[in-house]
């Protein structure tokens, strides 16, 4: 890596310019901005997921770390990639009132413009909302923050991202026609979540609702669960009626559910595909395939609906 070297948010630029002097590169390519939020215990975590992106969707990448005391602290650096190529970071430390200045002027213009609340600490003063107005897109937790979806950006949750694959195992469930004529049936379901973050089963029971048309979550039953997956990762779900049952099952140490199906004088069982997702990778794919469609804005809307009680 090349530095990082200390500056100011003035001489930002010319220090990356020198930096980019003492490679090898001509052509810089510029794939877009990315601004993450977060405090000092949360760097780390942070810097690693920034580091899985390999500099796809986003060639700068700003930190602003909430924090710091004193006088603002810049720092400039180059982070190689495979292939010889860099990307820019610049990590500023100071309050949040300071950094809400001092943002603004380090985004590189006319490229897409990602900002990460990367914190469980809610936001306070304007320092977010004023980086959302320039946002194409916001990632964040949205139930914990009330941020709703909103028409001038894309909202993402990592929560929502990371569920992708379950999603896509439910779907797979019914996909045969006599299970799916069962779904009527349906009066109940139990979500199963690692750790103590229930937010992500939330929206994805929000989810399995919207698809049976429930108007709210009263049947909803959110459980703990212990299946070696990350805090806040999905562990199962059951969905329950009259006579019905369909049950996904993370198996421990592997990255498969089991399935199992009953109805009337039916059973079936499967294993389906459902890998971990670590945050570098949900955090790409947000960022590869924002979300702004209905059937998220369905989702967050029921399981916020549980929040409220």
């Amino acid at each position: 890596m090349l530095g990082p070297v200390e500056t100011s948010v003035r001489r930002a630029q010319a220090t990356l310019d020198e930096l980019w002097a003492q490679t090898a590169v001509e052509t810089r390519a510029y794939t877009g901005n990315i601004v993450a939020l977060t405090v000092r215990r949360h760097l780390d975590r942070v810097l690693e997921a920034l580091g899985g992106l390999e500099g796809r969707y986003a060639g700068r990448q700003i930190i602003g770390v909430m924090d710091g005391d004193g006088d603002l602290k810049v720092q400039a650096s180059l982070v190689p990639q495979t292939g010889g190529l860099y990307i820019e970071r610049l990590i500023l430390e100071a309050g949040a009132e300071q950094l809400q200045g001092a943002i603004l002027p380090l985004l590189r213009p006319a490229t897409v413009n990602h900002v990460w609340w990367g914190s469980d600490s809610r936001p306070t003063g304007v320092l977010l909302s004023e980086l959302t107005e320039i946002a194409d897109q916001v990632i964040v937790d949205s139930l914990t923050f009330d941020i709703p979806p909103a028409r001038h950006y894309a909202l993402a949750d990592l929560g929502w991202s990371r569920s992708a694959s379950w999603r896509e195992a439910l779907a797979q469930i019914f996909d045969s026609p006599d299970a799916a004529r069962q779904l009527g049936r349906v009066t109940g379901l139990t979500v199963r979540y690692s750790g103590s973050n229930d937010l992500p089963a939330r929206l994805y029971a929000g989810f399995i609702a919207s698809c049976l048309g429930w108007k709210d979550l009263r049947g909803l039953e959110l459980r703990p669960s212990r299946c070696g997956r990350e805090n806040g990762d999905l562990c199962g779900a059951e969905l329950r009626g009259e006579g019905v049952s369909f049950t996904l099952e993370a198996e421990r140490g592997a990255d498969v559910a089991r399935v199992t199906a009953r109805w009337d004088d039916t059973e079936r069982t499967m294993e389906i595909n459902v890998p971990p997702m670590s945050l570098a990778a949900g955090l790409a794919r947000v960022m590869a395939r924002p979300e702004r469609g209905g059937v998220f804005e369905r989702a967050w809307a029921l399981a916020k609906a549980t929040l409220r009680k």
